[in-house]
């Protein structure tokens, strides 16, 4: 007998893999945790076999799990596809996107593969830069949406999240133990000076051994262990950690990750990429996994 896989069966399996669980896939999807469970249960009985591992703390593919999400994604992805040609021809042009360079991941890649195959026909630009450039960018109409990081909210912005800055190292690396505690920064991040400060009350001597213009000589220099740096909770890629420093570093401020231009232009296409940057935001209270960073 011919058996058939359900779409929204095969969707929900997808963002349970995407988001780490039922609880945040169910509201990703917005559906309650037990009907995404009834779908997920569904779906195994029709194949007969098991592809959750719901024995430990968190929920994780078995082998046949991970076998079948490949499978999974493209056709979700080629359904969301065909649905978009046939039926948003009408949303042509084009969103021209700013986010600061250190939260682009892991949010920004999951927006931008959900809103394409949501809307195909729109062309979404995307800027990264500092905040300070993006809201005068914005300001002078040159970007139709950003996302900000800043220490409150401000006039004409939404509030997405509200996140910790935490220290970040290598894995298992000891130079958050040296004096002075040597930094590697972006010269014009806006974390900056607020991080010194906090090391100057607590009178821990620092060094700034790298200053650049480049996040990706930031993160080598992190990554070798030569120095630590800061960001928001959750938005550290999967290759360095939050450092489990035991009090011998300060506590550092919350940050808010604003967003502009939601409801300033009317159009129905900037509209539905806030709600997948709230989506998205709104869900990077752990950092992810490798296998789900590389998924998005």
């Amino acid at each position: 007998m011919m058996r058939n896989l359900d779409i929204t069966t095969l969707r929900s399996f997808v963002a349970v893999a995407d988001n780490g669980g039922v609880t945040r896939a169910a509201g990703f999807l917005h559906l309650t945790q037990s009907a995404v469970s009834m779908q997920l249960k569904r779906l195994e009985e029709l194949l007969g076999l098991q592809l959750l591992d719901r024995s430990g703390r968190t929920i994780a593919l078995t082998a046949s799990g991970e076998q079948l999400l490949a499978y999974a994604r493209r056709m979700v992805t080629l359904n969301d596809e065909v649905i978009g040609r046939l039926t948003d021809q009408v949303y042509e042009g084009e969103i021209v996107l700013g986010v600061p360079h250190d939260i682009v991941y892991p949010a920004i890649p999951l927006v931008l593969r959900r809103f394409n195959a949501a809307y195909p026909r729109v062309r979404v630009q995307l800027v990264s830069s500092y905040t300070r450039l993006l809201k005068e960018q914005f300001s002078k109409g040159e970007i139709d949406l950003i996302v900000t990081t800043e220490s409150a909210g401000a006039e004409g912005s939404e509030v997405l999240a509200e996140r910790p800055l935490v220290w970040i190292g290598a894995p298992n690396g000891t130079a958050w133990r040296q004096r002075p505690l040597p930094l590697a920064y972006c010269r014009h991040c806006a974390f900056r000076p607020r991080v010194v400060a906090k090391l100057e009350t607590q009178d821990i001597a620092w060094d700034m051994v790298v200053e650049t213009e480049s996040d990706r000589t930031v993160e080598a220099t992190v990554a070798a262990d030569l120095a630590v740096q800061t960001m928001i909770e959750g938005t550290e890629p999967p290759h360095l950690v939050q450092i489990d420093h035991s009090g011998s570093l300060p506590d550092l401020p919350v940050q808010k990750i604003n967003l502009y231009g939601a409801d300033s232009t009317g159009s129905h296409i900037v509209a539905e990429m806030s709600v997948f940057l709230r989506q998205a935001f709104t869900s990077i209270s752990t950092p992810l996994t490798a296998a789900q960073w590389h998924a998005a």
